[in-house]
């Protein structure tokens, strides 16, 4: 389970590695063109239930923490999902992983 720490923040968000590290490459793409955007997620009945949305900026730090050391292979589609959800008015959001079509390396 890795980690998503947002603006330095006491408050970590827990996510899967595999979820984490596709969202990793669909906010980078979008912060390094420059494009703020919002990111929504629900804490779940386990945590109280609830959701939390938080506004990215290039300008506020931002840590991927990964507790595996082996990148995954990358669903291409997956990322291309959540970079039209981050294009939305609703913002990113966790969007359930679709059947690998084209997968890419990690790095």
């Amino acid at each position: 389970m890795g980690k998503f720490i947002y603006n330095s923040s006491v408050r970590e968000i827990e996510i899967e590695d595999r979820t984490l590290a596709h969202l990793r490459v669909a906010i980078l793409n979008k912060l390094r063109r420059s494009e703020s955007f919002a990111m929504t997620w629900e804490h779940g009945v386990e945590n109280g239930s609830g959701r939390t949305t938080i506004w990215l900026h290039e300008s506020i730090p931002l840590q991927f923490v990964f507790s595996g050391n082996r990148p995954p292979k990358l669903n291409r589609l997956w990322i291309e999902q959540m970079l039209l959800s981050a294009n939305s008015t609703a913002g990113l959001q966790f969007v359930p992983e679709p059947a690998e079509n084209d997968p890419i390396d990690a790095e």
